[in-house]
C-alpha cells in the first residue's frame, strides 16, 4: 500500500511538480506520518512545507501563462523527475524503504508526466483552449496529493 501511494504521489509530481513535495512536507510537519528519525526529516521541519507551498503556488501560476513551456522538455520533466523522487522517498520512509519509495515516485512521476500532457492535451482540444484543462488539471493535483498524503498509514 506505502509504494503504491508513493507512486501516486509521484503522478502527482507529474502534473504539478512542486505540489507532490509540498503535500508530502505539510504530511510530515503535521504528523500525519513520521519521518523523524531518516534522512528525509528536513521534510518535517517547520519551515520546509511553507517553502515548497510558496513554491507550489508560483508552480500553479506560471503554469497558466502561454510562455511557460512544454512539461516534457529536458529541465521540466527532470524537475517532475526529482520532486516526485522526494515525495515518493518521503511516504515510503515514513513506514518503509525509503529507497523503494524514492523509485515508486520516479515511476509515477514520469507516468504523471507523459499521461498528463496527453489529457491536457485533449481536454484543451475539446475545450478549445488551454486556461480549462490547466485548471482542472490543477484541481486534480491539489486534490489528489492531499488525498494521497492523508492516506499514509
Amino acid at each position: 500500500m506505502l509504494l503504491f501511494l508513493a507512486f501516486l504521489i509521484g503522478i502527482i509530481a507529474g502534473l504539478r511538480a512542486m505540489t507532490a513535495p509540498a503535500a508530502a512536507a505539510w504530511g510530515a510537519a503535521l504528523g500525519w506520518f513520521d519521518v523523524s528519525q531518516t534522512p528525509l526529516a528536513f521534510m518535517g521541519y517547520q519551515w520546509t512545507p511553507w517553502i515548497f507551498t510558496l513554491l507550489a503556488v508560483v508552480e500553479l501560476i506560471s503554469d497558466q501563462l502561454p510562455t511557460t513551456p512544454s512539461r516534457k522538455v529536458p529541465i521540466q520533466f527532470g524537475a517532475r523527475i526529482i520532486m516526485g523522487a522526494l515525495a515518493g522517498a518521503t511516504v515510503g520512509a515514513s513506514g518503509g524503504p525509503l529507497v523503494a519509495g524514492l523509485i515508486a515516485g520516479i515511476v509515477g512521476a514520469i507516468a504523471g508526466t507523459l499521461g498528463a500532457a496527453a489529457a491536457r492535451g485533449k481536454l484543451a482540444s475539446v475545450f478549445g483552449r488551454d486556461l480549462p484543462a490547466a485548471l482542472i488539471e490543477d484541481i486534480v493535483a491539489v486534490g489528489g496529493a492531499l488525498l494521497i498524503v492523508g492516506a499514509v498509514p
